[in-house]
């Protein structure tokens, strides 16, 4: 597969996630809104802080390492019966973890009040088998990401979550009393269903002709089952060396779930608020961003050799990845800048509308403030890190890891001692301390990395003056309108206070469209699917 290929299946794969991460935003959006109507938000915080936390903990350390290795450039006419037998080892590797996992929560962890809590101990249980069969769908999941079968991503995780939320919804209404046993049993709804799609889709394409056609290196679905040769060693080597990369960045992604969690800086009705808040303030990035990174992740580890110096990389491909790179980088920076400067003014709204007074007051509004400013740095860490992880040798993969060793330590202390001084706005502060250092690094990497070539990607970092300027204009506008007509003078004023937004928002955007034509012809030709075949 050429380069343009791979741009455009990696280009028309994050598309694709895009809308799937909406369809999941929107429908976590709207369950979370009828829940909250019916069960506490000490529940809501069990949920989804305590075992989400378990499940992704798992899930994560189990499977991250193999998905990235097995993607790389590393794995190019690799053979395929050895990948797949390394992809097996995420099962028991995910079991020896559960085993771990499940006696903390159950013996370290303070347990939920039984009264107003049950059910603690076989929920735990119950997400833990859950995560276990989600990973059995791991050398199907890898399969069909290395060959763009972006469909299939799209409908099994389509069907797991309205599966989910269906079986959530009716659970709720008809049986709230269960507890916890009802958000327990539509995990493993949703993970069943994963499995189930995947197998039930290789079963039918396995074999058939278009397996044939696209030269497919697995022909029966016997052949997905561990066999000889076993593993391939460079592979493996590689894979442990992601998986204490890892390790690592689980604790910094999910760093303020884990302070909550094992040092009980929040209660749990706290915690409900803060995970509400920040599933609202992160809707942007997950739909967006992390689909973004993740498909780009996949485009650049193809076409750039891994630890290559760029003077030995194939020149037209090295343009092609800095012109991608440069593109991203404004496109992210973008985004991240409008919901900056709107978030900051429609914060207060936003959670009224949503959740009534139980969300807008207090310090909700200033948590989801905070957070919009935080979107902005998570926009351009992604980029920037897909980036360095598929350009990075494996020794500078470990070097990292003790950076990032450092960077795990000083931001649980800084989120215990800013949390403990702030209250939830504390970890907000301490992830975009935490997301400045990492986006140094990456910055410091890139810059070197082509300092010996004619490219810069990194002025996709610099906007258009017309651009700041319009921004900067609607952030006053904004502001005023906010303290003259929101929130408590009745739903018209409150429509006034929207109107101006929309209108400094299409101002925004028509200011980009004009000045930023370069990146315009990038979303349309590479982006967005349908104009991608009609320029292809």
């Amino acid at each position: 597969m050429g380069s343009e290929d791979v741009l455009k299946s990696a280009s028309t794969l994050a598309s694709y996630n895009v809308l799937l991460q909406v369809m999941f935003r929107v429908l976590t959006f709207l369950l979370n809104a009828f829940t909250l109507r019916f069960v506490s938000k000490e529940l809501i915080g069990v949920v989804n802080v305590r075992l989400m936390l378990l499940y992704s903990t798992l899930v994560f350390l189990s499977r991250e390492a193999f998905r990235r290795a097995c993607l790389s450039s590393e794995g190019a006419g690799r053979n395929w019966r050895q990948v797949i037998n390394l992809l097996w080892l995420t099962f028991p590797v995910g079991c020896v973890w559960g085993v771990l996992l499940v006696c903390v929560w159950w013996w370290v962890l303070q347990a939920p009040d039984p009264e107003s809590i049950p059910h603690y101990v076989p929920a735990v249980g119950l997400f833990c088998l859950a995560a276990l069969t989600e990973l059995l769908a791991e050398p199907l999941w890898v399969l069909a990401h290395a060959h763009m079968f972006v469909r299939l991503k799209v409908i099994a995780e389509s069907l797991a979550m309205i599966a989910k939320c269906l079986v959530t919804v009716v659970m709720v209404v008809s049986a709230p009393q269960w507890g916890l046993y009802i958000f327990s049993v539509a995990q493993c709804v949703y993970a069943g269903f994963l499995l189930l799609c995947y197998v039930l889709y290789f079963i039918h394409f396995l074999g058939s002709e278009e397996a044939e056609s696209k030269l497919f290196p697995v022909s029966h679905i016997t052949d997905l089952l561990p066999s000889r040769p076993l593993l391939n060693w460079k592979l493996t080597t590689l894979t442990w060396s992601f998986f204490k990369q890892s390790f690592l960045k689980q604790i910094l992604t999910e760093g303020e779930r884990y302070v909550m969690t094992f040092l009980n800086v929040l209660n749990f009705g706290d915690q409900g608020v803060y995970d509400i808040i920040n599933n609202l303030g992160s809707m942007v990035a997950r739909f967006l961003f992390l689909p973004i990174e993740e498909s780009f992740y996949v485009f650049f580890a193809k076409v750039l050799e891994r630890g290559r110096d760029v003077r030995h990389q194939k020149q037209e491909e090295v343009s092609m990845a800095a012109e991608v790179l440069e593109c991203l980088l404004k496109l992210v920076l973008l985004i991240g800048l409008i919901i900056t400067v709107f978030g900051y003014a429609y914060s207060h709204l936003a959670l009224d509308i949503y959740g009534g007074e139980l969300l807008s007051s207090g310090a909700g509004p200033a948590l989801l403030q905070c957070y919009s400013c935080y979107v902005l740095l998570l926009a351009i860490n992604g980029v920037t890190e897909c980036f360095v992880f598929a350009a990075m040798s494996k020794e500078e993969v470990d070097r990292y890891n003790l950076v990032m060793l450092g960077m795990s330590a000083s931001f649980l202390l800084l989120s215990y001692w800013l949390t403990w001084m702030l209250g939830g706005v504390g970890f907000i502060l301490a992830n975009c301390c935490n997301m400045a250092l990492r986006i140094t690094h990456s910055i410091v990497y890139i810059h070197r990395y082509f300092l010996q070539s004619e490219y810069t990607p990194l002025w996709g970092l610099r906007p258009h003056s017309a651009v700041i300027i319009a921004l900067g204009v609607s952030s006053i506008l904004t502001a005023c309108s906010e303290s003259m007509f929101c929130c408590d003078g009745g739903w018209l004023l409150r429509l006034v206070h929207v109107a101006v937004g929309a209108v400094c928002l299409l101002g925004v955007v028509v200011t980009a469209f004009f000045t930023e034509t370069r990146l315009v012809q990038f979303v349309r030709t590479r982006l967005l699917p349908k104009y991608s075949k009609k320029h292809t």
